[in-house]
Order: structure tokens, then sequence, then C-alpha cells
């Protein structure tokens, strides 16, 4: 997937046998792209805690990376359900 490219993560190099989180680095071939595009947006109250929440209890120290990760994961499973086929979905049913 696209965040593998990018970051290096492989889901199945995360936990050892024993169950202790190693990880293992990847460097990617080329120059990185800079960032040159910004994406702001508001939270409410509540929002904003329930984030600050979750990144306490999974210890997740770097918000824009995680907010990144999240974001693009989510588009590209979209993308993967939505797929172009040559027939619609009932027609395939059959």
């Amino acid at each position: 997937m696209y965040l593998e490219r990018i970051y290096g993560i492989f889901p199945n190099k995360f936990f050892s046998k024993e169950g202790m989180r190693t990880t293992k680095m990847y460097k990617l071939k080329g120059h990185p792209t800079p960032r040159s595009k910004k994406a702001e947006f508001t939270l409410s109250d509540e929002e904003y805690d329930v984030i600050n929440f979750y990144l306490k209890k999974y210890k997740i120290t770097n918000r824009s990376r995680w907010f990144r990760e999240t974001i693009i994961n989510h588009i590209l499973k979209n993308m993967d359900m939505d797929y172009p086929t040559l027939f619609e979905e009932n027609e395939m049913r059959r």
C-alpha cells in the first residue's frame, strides 16, 4: 500500500513471536519530496479531547504523521472498495 512505500511500515514486522514491539526501518530510494501543501481543519472541544485521549493512550508522539496516515489509510481503503468494474454489483452476484 501507499503508506508501506512511504513510511516503510509492514504490519507483520511490528510484533515478534514474544509479543514485544519490534520495528524494522527501511530506507526509501531517492529523495523524499518536501511537504509544501497545508490542510487545516477545526475541531470541537469534545473531538479534540477524544483525539488527545487516543494519542496519550497509544503513546503517539508525532501527531501530524498520525493524522496523515489515518486520513490516507481511510482514503485508500475506500478507493479499494470502489474500484471500477465492468458490471454492476447485482449483475456480478448472479
